[in-house]
């Protein structure tokens, strides 16, 4: 499912990006061409995600025992640096309009027809993917989805720039590419922020929610220490469960399994709970 979602958004993409940069570098406009290289890094972005859904995907192994899930991770904070980039390419052609470095742009109906149908393309594009993601619980969409969006932005500012333009104040078209910049820099922080929930184990999972749920297993006399970690969508529980000091081994079994299907139940996004099983008033 998002391998199929990222092959059609890298259709888009590609299709977005050469309209605008082609006729961005035409008409010279430093806002569509700055557009036109931020919609190729979306491009670049997808292919960059369909390579680590390879290695995604790949169930767990000897080497990788909790799976292979944080290379879509890698990924998605790949996609933060590449607009880490962009965002530079962008504002340099927006400061070299500013300074005088680039030639006056040439505004015609069909700059925005190409504005207007990409615009209209990038909405259709980044509701699909939140869609997906939300759907799936993948990192990977969400952070393309944040990405695709803020073109959306970019595009409107670009075309507002466009009607400056056309009424005489050829400044507005550095300015907005600038505008662009500072967009598409705001999206890297977003996109960065998401890989280093991951990355750096931040905790996924309320700790009191999780107690709660767990004393609603028979046998359960209290929950401590609660450590969630992993992805959005594959979570991994590790947590203490008190029960009455005679309990069995077999009895002590049962409620741990008991447990582990339960907040699977709860907690959709949980793939892995392991139970440490204590005695009932013992000190933590």
């Amino acid at each position: 499912m998002i391998r199929r979602t990222l092959w059609i958004v890298l259709g888009l993409n590609l299709a977005v990006a050469g309209a605008k940069l082609g006729y961005g570098i035409f008409s010279g406009s430093v806002a569509m061409t700055a557009d036109g290289f931020h919609s190729l890094l979306d491009g670049s972005s997808n292919v960059v995600g369909l390579l680590a859904m390879m290695l995604a995907g790949r169930p767990p192994d000897e080497s990788h025992p909790y799976g292979h899930g944080k290379y879509e991770t890698y990924a998605s904070a790949a996609i933060g640096g590449m607009l880490v980039f962009a965002a530079w390419e962008v504002g340099k052609r927006a400061v070299d309009g500013l300074t005088g470095h680039a030639s006056l742009p040439e505004v015609t109906a069909v700059s925005f027809v190409v504005m207007v149908v990409t615009l209209l393309v990038n909405i259709g594009v980044a509701l699909y993917e939140r869609r997906m993601a939300k759907q799936v619980g993948s990192d990977l969409l969400h952070a393309d989805a944040s990405d695709t969006a803020s073109d959306v932005f970019v595009s409107l500012g670009v075309i507002g720039s466009l009607i400056a333009v056309k009424l005489g104040f050829p400044i507005a078209d550095p300015i907005i590419a600038l505008v662009v910049a500072l967009v598409i820099v705001r999206t890297a922080v977003v996109v960065l922020t998401r890989a280093e929930a991951t990355l750096s184990d931040r905790a996924r999972l309320d700790a009191d929610e999780v107690c709660r749920a767990v004393r609603e297993v028979g046998g359960v006399r209290g929950c401590h220490s609660v450590r969630t970690r992993g992805t959005t969508s594959e979570v991994f529980v590790d947590l203490h469960a008190e029960v009455e000091p005679n309990v069995t081994v077999e009895e002590g079994h049962r409620i741990s399994a008991e447990i582990v299907q339960h907040l699977s139940e709860v907690f959709p996004s949980v793939v892995d709970v392991l139970v440490h099983l204590c005695p009932a008033g013992a000190a933590h």
